[in-house]
């Protein structure tokens, strides 16, 4: 059980819907919510990001020795990515082989 004590700050959509003529098809829709906040903010510009779809971005790479290390944990990303551009992700491990020691765990973008 959990209770609040004051009201939530955000709405989320919950219920089914359903279609055709004797209502035999449905989809059930729930929205999943999680904590996004993080110590750690990376973002790209708040005026122009979101607008012209081009944000932050964080490339990883090497001369393929696989000698490179990257761990990136529990960081909020916020308007990161370029759209329609192949390889502009939010983080990106480019041509670096195998990542033995590499990850990116709990962050929220």
């Amino acid at each position: 059980m959990i209770t609040v004590d004051s009201p939530l700050e955000n709405k989320h959509f919950a219920g089914v819907q359903y279609f055709g003529d004797n209502k035999e098809e449905w989809i059930e829709m729930r929205a999943e919510v999680g904590l996004l906040t993080r110590n750690i903010i990376y973002r790209g510009d708040p005026e122009t990001s979101a607008k012209n779809e081009y944000g932050a971005q964080i490339m990883v790479h090497s001369n393929g020795m696989e000698t490179l290390t990257a761990r990136i944990e529990y960081v909020h990303f916020f308007n990161v990515g370029q759209a329609f551009q192949l390889g502009r992700y939010p983080i990106h491990f480019h041509l670096i082989g195998v990542v033995h020691n590499s990850y990116i765990r709990g962050n929220a973008i």
